[in-house]
């Protein structure tokens, strides 16, 4: 089966150039023409510290894209993803599906349009960047699982595990994705808050006069998690249950583990930090952390520090204040 992996940027064209390299057919598509005809004529290059290749792909413009595919998996960027869906879902075989490899709880907005029987979900936590047209940085491996939405162990899940085991051979295939990606929930929420300053990731969540502010966000995500009666999973050091519980001792192992791991890499700032800081433009603010702000009014649960966070990566992207320590520092006297 071709794959069609839909957004080539940090995650898809990883996986991309990884599965073609193993010999596996895929066809990449991207909305920046310049790293389309990069990929297809000198190739994609992969560069970094944990490997560095480079791998020419079949690729395509959006309205390039002929015919249709059994698999095709979406990796933009959560707030593109309806858009996304439009262009591609008359490329979706009739007994086709979506693997979603975002950040995010986007597995909701695919399954609302297609069905959940069509829709696989992805947790991906290698670290990466699109540098430029035909560039990608991978700074780091990590966590990555597949599974499906209701939890059983289906062939075509069997089939993405194998594919993403090419890129991660430590990928996970679970029963609980769901406890994945809302564990990707906390950790995210606390990578948005770095992006809050000019600091790398490990530096932001070092700074001891901040810790209440990361505490706080991890609590409010987890108490959010269970109130959708989901069990978060942890992974390269963040706790979800320590968050939860406000274990003081848990959160600061976890707080400790996660500055270690994020010291290790050469992606040193998240790619909220990026689109903010190098390519000016809008974050996935409203389509992670804004959803979640939502959510928790359903449920009737406070989310202060959660949602004045949003209102400060406004800001920025508005052009209206600039990153700064000082802007965590409004979190915290949110933080009881």
């Amino acid at each position: 089966m071709t794959t069609l992996i839909w957004g080539a940027g940090a995650i898809g064209g990883i996986i991309g150039a990884y599965l073609a390299r193993a010999g596996h057919a895929v066809h990449m598509v991207d909305i920046v023409p310049e790293h389309v005809e990069a990929m297809r004529t000198t190739g994609l290059r992969i560069e970094g510290p944990v490997e560095e290749f480079t791998q020419v792909l079949p690729a395509f413009t959006p309205d390039e894209v002929r015919g249709t595919y059994g698999r095709i998996i979406l990796a933009v960027k959560a707030h593109h993803t309806a858009e996304a869906l439009d262009q591609l879902l008359p490329h979706l075989a009739a007994d086709g599906y979506v693997v979603s490899a975002q950040n995010g709880l986007n597995e909701r907005v695919i399954a609302e349009r297609i069905g959940a029987a069509r829709t696989v979900g992805c947790f991906v936590n290698f670290g990466a960047d699109w540098i430029g047209p035909g560039q990608i940085l991978y700074g780091n491996r990590a966590a990555v699982a597949v599974g499906e939405l209701d939890g059983q162990i289906s062939n075509r899940a069997h089939e993405v595990h194998a594919l993403l085991s090419i890129v991660e051979p430590d990928a996970v295939l679970t029963d609980n994705i769901w406890g994945y990606l809302w564990g990707k929930m906390g950790y995210g929420a606390l990578l948005f808050c770095t992006a809050l300053t000019p600091d790398s990731m490990s530096d932001a969540m070092a700074r001891p006069e901040h810790r209440a502010a990361y505490e706080a966000l991890g609590h409010e995500v987890m108490t959010l998690a269970a109130a959708e009666g989901v069990k978060p999973l942890g992974f390269n050091g963040f706790d979800p249950e320590a968050f939860r519980t406000r274990d003081k001792a848990g959160m600061d192992r976890a707080m400790e583990t996660m500055i270690a791991h994020n010291r290790k890499t050469a992606k040193t700032h998240s790619g909220i930090w990026r689109d903010l800081a190098v390519r000016r433009r809008k974050t996935e603010v409203d389509a992670q952390i804004g959803i979640m702000v939502g959510l928790a009014a359903e449920h009737g649960l406070r989310v202060p520090v959660l949602a004045r966070m949003v209102e400060l990566i406004h800001t920025i992207e508005e052009g209206r204040s600039q990153q700064s320590a000082a802007l965590v520092d409004a979190l915290v006297p949110l933080c009881v």
